[in-house]
């Protein structure tokens, strides 16, 4: 059982008689010592519903994502409360290896690890983007949901294109560059 660190403090108020003076009650003297008492309940009790909003906060992702997709070991999130080892966010990558139709499933990609079966991913070029859910995984293929868009050999797969910017995560950057050389004289 806990028990509360803050030791209470009975007040009662100071009366006295107008009539003659007399101290019916004598009241409670308020002191520095009573003050900083007071002044450490409220500073441990802020302290503790700090940790307290935090640790809610981490609840909510964890049941937030198991709602989504059970099982998927804190895939999009980390709840940046400085708590190691909680929620990992994931960086897996792959690049699409032929271009995909709107319709398809199966996706040729360079490479599969970080990837599995019952999770969501991303899938981007320089023109489409959307989420999709992995429904299997082999060796050279992710096959997901149906695409609703087109995509060009290049194309990237990533468990989260998240990026973390001001303690605040957010969706990543995408698209295609064009790069021109220009010669130094």
């Amino acid at each position: 059982m806990n028990v509360n660190p803050y030791v209470k403090t009975e007040w009662y108020d100071h009366i006295v008689d107008i009539t003659n003076s007399e101290i019916i009650q004598e009241g409670t003297r308020f002191t520095a010592e009573r003050a900083n008492n007071i002044e450490e309940g409220v500073y441990g009790a802020y302290a503790f519903l700090l940790q307290h909003d935090r640790e809610l906060n981490r609840l909510r992702v964890q049941m937030e994502l198991d709602g989504r997709a059970p099982g998927n070991s804190g895939t999009f999130a980390d709840t940046f409360d400085g708590e190691p080892n909680k929620l990992v966010r994931q960086t897996a990558k792959a690049v699409l290896t032929a271009p995909r139709s709107s319709g398809t499933t199966v996706l040729n990609v360079d490479k599969t690890d970080g990837f599995k079966a019952f999770t969501e991913c991303t899938i981007y070029d320089g023109t489409n983007t959307e989420d999709v859910l992995i429904t299997d995984v082999t060796a050279s293929t992710i096959t997901v949901q149906p695409l609703v868009n087109d995509y060009v050999k290049g194309a990237v797969i990533s468990r989260s294109n998240a990026e973390i910017k001001d303690g605040r995560m957010g969706r990543g950057s995408w698209g295609t560059y064009d790069v021109s050389l220009v010669e130094a004289v």
